[in-house]
C-alpha cells in the first residue's frame, strides 16, 4: 500500500509510454504499416548512429572511471578534517550552477580567442618555448575532452559527497583494530575501507552511468546540433531525428539503448551480489 502510488506513477509515466514506443519501432510513421526489424536494420546502416554510439561509449569508458577514481582521492582526506561534514555543501555547487552559465564559461575559456589561449599564450612568451596559442578547441579533436571536463567538473561534487557517506559510515572500531594488529595506513585502505565502500561504489557507478546520458544540454548549447565530430552523441542524433520527425528510427535507437542500459545495469547488480555472497 505504500509503494502503490509510485508504483502507480512508474506505470503509467514509465512502463506504459515505453511500450508504446516499443510498438512503434515495428511500425512506420505515416501508415502505421508493420514492417518488422525493418527501423531496426535502418538505424544500425545509419553512419551518424554509429558515430553517436561510438562516441557515445568512449565518453562513459573514460568519464566514469575518472569521476570515480578522482572522488574518492579528494574523500579520504576530507574525510580526515573535523569539518567535513559541513564542507559537503561546497561540492555540491556546480549541480546548482545554472547550464546556461556554464556554457558561457566554457566558450570563454576554450575557444580560440578564450581565456585557456590567453594563458597558454602568455605562458609560451614567458618560458620562450612557443609563440602565441590559437588553437579551437571546440573545433577540433580536443572538443571530446572538453565535454570530458566539463562532465567531471559537474558531477564531481555528488561523487564525493557519497564516497564521504560511506567513509564516514565505517566505525572506527575497525580501523582502530587493524591498526592494533599492525596493520599499515596502506593495508588499512585495501583490507578495512574498500571492502566497506562497495555499496558507495556501486551507487556511485550506476549513477555516473546514467549521468553520462545526460551531458546534452552542455554540448547542445556550446557547439549545437551538428558539433565537431568526437562531441556527437547519442543525445545529438535523437534530437535531430526529431526535428526532422524520424519518429520510427528514434522509437527503435531507444529502445536499443533502453535494452543496453538495462543489461549493465543488471550485470552491475549480479557483479556486486556475486562478491557479497
Amino acid at each position: 500500500m505504500f509503494i502503490a502510488p509510485s508504483l502507480l506513477g512508474v506505470l503509467i509515466f514509465v512502463l506504459l509510454p515505453f511500450l508504446d514506443v516499443l510498438g512503434r519501432s515495428f511500425r512506420t510513421v505515416v501508415t502505421k504499416r508493420f514492417v518488422g526489424f525493418q527501423n531496426y536494420g535502418t538505424i544500425f546502416a545509419n553512419q551518424a548512429f554509429r558515430l553517436a554510439v561510438k562516441n557515445t561509449f568512449r565518453f562513459t569508458l573514460v568519464c566514469i572511471p575518472l569521476l570515480v577514481v578522482i572522488g574518492l582521492l579528494i574523500a579520504l582526506p576530507v574525510s580526515r578534517m573535523k569539518s567535513a561534514g559541513s564542507i559537503k555543501s561546497l561540492y555540491l555547487f556546480p549541480l546548482a550552477v545554472p547550464t546556461a552559465t556554464v556554457v558561457i564559461v566554457w566558450k570563454a575559456f576554450f575557444y580560440r580567442q578564450g581565456f585557456l589561449n590567453l594563458a597558454l599564450t602568455r605562458l609560451g612568451e614567458w618560458s620562450g618555448l612557443w609563440g602565441e596559442v590559437h588553437k579551437d578547441y571546440l573545433g577540433s579533436s580536443a572538443a571530446f575532452w572538453v565535454l570530458v571536463f566539463s562532465y567531471i567538473w559537474k558531477n564531481a561534487g555528488y561523487t564525493i559527497v557519497l564516497w564521504l557517506a560511506g567513509i564516514l559510515g565505517i566505525p572506527n572500531e575497525l580501523l582502530e583494530a587493524a591498526r592494533v594488529d599492525g596493520a599499515s595506513e596502506r593495508q588499512c585502505f585495501f583490507r578495512v575501507v574498500l571492502p566497506n565502500l562497495k555499496g558507495s561504489l556501486y551507487t556511485i557507478v550506476i549513477l555516473s552511468f546514467l549521468n553520462s546520458f545526460k551531458i546534452y544540454r552542455e554540448a547542445y548549447l556550446v557547439a549545437g546540433a551538428y558539433p565537431q565530430q568526437d562531441m556527437y552523441l547519442l543525445q545529438h542524433l535523437f534530437n535531430n531525428w526529431f526535428v526532422n520527425l524520424d519518429f520510427d528510427k528514434m522509437a527503435a535507437a531507444t529502445v536499443c539503448v533502453g535494452g543496453f542500459l538495462f543489461i549493465v545495469i543488471m550485470l552491475l547488480q549480479h557483479l556486486w551480489d556475486k562478491q557479497d555472497s
